[in-house]
């Protein structure tokens, strides 16, 4: 589930998400987490919520681990870098805002997963390739019907002329040779929104991500966003989004290999 919220419009900051990132020291500024007890060996009982369960976990091992890593309290909307009991640096951030979506057969749940992670890559200036989500959600706020383009495979639309994708690009094969589609916009014909192949440009979109991205692998990423009024919020398909400081911030200074504990 890679995750960016391109079609989503946060409502207002919250007070918590207005400050700045800050780079802070001592165990006195550790987030409340790393205060439970690590001694105790049995779990509470808990009705059919792993998602508890796992945000437990991963509380308690962020407390026995001492080596940099990154907290994230998904209740609270904190990010905190953490080294030993020191806690190095602390963001507001946005997460996944806890809906499941029902289209065309499929379900999508988008909530920011709790349990253990690992940093396995980093990118500048990625570029967002979105979901199959990203078209279902579009297609049923706007009534219409879903359909796949798959390349080599030319659709016939209902004037007669046909949908291709030739050199990783969609567009129109007309009498007089190809046309291609603009590249930033929805394919929309026939009340039919289509789904361009994995790959092509069309299915591509800069910026969506921000500046920088730390991978956290099944799709979930730690990335930043233009959109920094919706720092503080659950309005996210899963991902954690940062401010541009802050993402900036962690970019230079966790690198691959750290874990990530999500609770």
């Amino acid at each position: 589930m890679t995750c960016a919220a391109l079609l989503l419009t946060a409502a207002g900051l919250p007070a918590a998400a207005q400050g700045q990132g800050r780079v802070v020291r001592g165990p006195e500024e550790m987030p409340l987490v790393l205060e439970l007890s690590s001694t105790r060996d049995t779990l509470p009982t808990w009705r059919a919520r792993t998602d508890s369960i796992a945000a437990l976990r991963a509380s308690r091992a962020a407390v026995r681990d001492r080596a940099l890593r990154v907290l994230v309290d998904v209740k609270a909307k904190q990010l905190h870098v953490v080294k030993g009991r020191d806690t190095l640096y602390a963001a507001p951030v946005a997460v996944g805002m806890g809906r499941l979506l029902e289209y065309g057969g499929h379900r999508w749940t988008f909530a920011t997963p709790k349990g253990i992670r690992t940093v396995v890559g980093k990118t500048a200036e990625p570029k967002w390739r979105p979901p199959d989500w990203h078209y279902a959600e579009t297609a049923r706020e706007h009534g219409l019907k879903l359909a796949r383009m798959s390349p080599g495979k030319a659709i016939t639309l209902a004037d007669g002329r046909q949908l291709v994708v030739r050199d990783g690009l969609a567009g129109l094969l007309l009498e007089d040779g190809f046309a291609p589609l603009p590249v930033d916009e929805h394919i929309v014909f026939d009340s039919t929104l289509f789904i361009p192949p994995l790959g092509t440009v069309n299915r591509r979109i800069d910026g969506e991500l921000g500046g920088y991205q730390l991978d956290m692998g099944g799709g979930y990423l730690l990335h930043g966003t233009p959109r920094g009024e919706s720092i503080g919020t659950a309005t996210t398909h899963g991902c954690v989004r940062l401010r541009e400081e802050d993402i900036a911030w962690l970019y230079d200074r966790v690198p691959v290999g750290t874990k990530v504990y999500i609770y």
